[in-house]
């Protein structure tokens, strides 16, 4: 088959997506110091993105050099897997951060570690169900007029998709006006507390709300498209405005680690001392701030 450039870009993303996320994934389960539940969705979320990074490797290799039905349904598999675990994994983030604050006096005790790994075993669950149908025959590789705008999905698994899509955006939504309106009122009581003026009651809350607006925001721009166009597309659209709308979907992956973890200052002191090459001698620490809002 000719090169095609858009698959070029994708591999590259995808190349891009695995070097970054491998270097999260290293660094949290290989270091102990990293056991906190907040870490363990951290690494849930590299783990999952990494694992689309590899996917469209592998789907760039196994279109151009070893073509192969079965091979195919495996790659569709894989990428539905781990984008579907990446977008579960952020709305268990989210999940997390707001019970941080909701209920910050019991947030280290075994009911929030219990707590993770339900969220962990319900996302990844989820999700490589429903990787699955297409290998195990819920395709259009039998009936074309079927497809969706997405070979060999078909249009009503990614409407499913697209749906559960919308559906955590909203949760996500939610959760965050709730999660800004908790540090809204917590910025306003320690000024009161402490009798500093308002303008850094309003300092503390412009920059909270600026930090959400960049996660949504992110978020939004780089799925909200492909989620829109997996409703209405079909097999008879344009391959360009597939591209065009799942290219940004998968620098979300992208942005995830630098978002997520690059901006942890306690992942940060890891990877300085990796740097450094003092790793072994990095001291233990334990999370001060679980929202990380």
């Amino acid at each position: 088959l000719a090169l095609n450039p858009w698959d070029i870009v994708l591999c590259v993303s995808g190349t891009i997506i695995s070097c970054e996320n491998a270097v999260v994934v290293v660094v949290i389960f290989y270091s102990p110091a990293f056991r906190a539940p907040m870490f363990l969705l951290i690494g849930s979320l590299a783990t999952a993105d990494l694992l689309a990074g590899l996917g469209l490797i592998l789907h760039f290799a196994f279109v151009y050099f070893i073509p192969s039905e079965a091979l195919s349904l495996l790659t569709v598999g894989l990428l539905v897997t781990s984008f579907t675990a990446s977008v579960s994994s952020l709305l268990t983030i989210t999940i997390d951060r707001y019970l941080s604050l909701y209920n910050a006096l019991t947030y280290y005790s075994e009911r929030t570690v219990t707590r993770t790994y339900i969220m962990l075993v319900l996302t990844w669950g989820a999700s490589i169900c429903y990787g699955l149908l297409p290998v195990m025959g819920w395709n259009c590789l039998r009936e074309p007029s079927a497809c969706s705008i997405v070979r060999p999905l078909t249009k009503s698994h990614l409407i499913i998709l697209s749906a559960s899509f919308l559906a955590v955006f909203a949760a996500m939504l939610q959760l965050y006006v709730q999660i800004c309106r908790i540090v809204c009122r917590h910025a306003q009581q320690i000024a009161v507390q402490r009798h500093l003026l308002a303008s850094s009651h309003d300092v503390t809350t412009r920059k909270g709300i600026a930090t959400l607006a960049v996660i949504l925001g992110t978020f939004a721009s780089c799925w909200l498209p492909f989620a829109v166009y997996g409703l209405l597309g079909d097999h008879s659209s344009p391959a360009l405005y597939t591209y065009a709308t799942l290219l940004p979907a998968t620098y979300n992956s992208v942005l995830n680690p630098v978002i997520y973890a690059f901006r942890n200052q306690e992942i940060q002191k890891v990877l300085w001392a990796v740097c450094c090459g003092c790793f072994s001698s990095a001291p233990p620490f334990r999370s001060r701030s679980p929202s990380d809002v």
